[in-house]
């Protein structure tokens, strides 16, 4: 079994070499911001297709205001 403290310590000076090129007064969101961002964008996706498929099970009747409109629709109808 090969020795990972020799490969650990290799990659640790590799990213302190790394982070030492970074610029200190950029802000930039990362990694996690990157996971919440695409975490937040299927949650909505999936809320939107939930919200389309049960918009769809709606079966709307109206009321009253289309009793009348099918008369008053004949009615101009037959004006022109």
């Amino acid at each position: 079994m090969p020795d990972m403290s020799a490969s650990a310590s290799l990659a640790m000076t590799h990213l302190v070499s790394f982070a030492a090129e970074v610029d200190e007064d950029k802000v930039t969101p990362g990694v996690l911001g990157f996971i919440v961002f695409a975490v937040m964008a299927l949650a909505v996706w999936g809320l939107m297709k939930s919200m389309n498929k049960q918009m769809g099970r709606i079966q709307f009747k109206e009321t009253s205001d289309s009793e009348e409109a099918p008369s008053a629709a004949t009615g101009s109808a037959q004006k022109q």
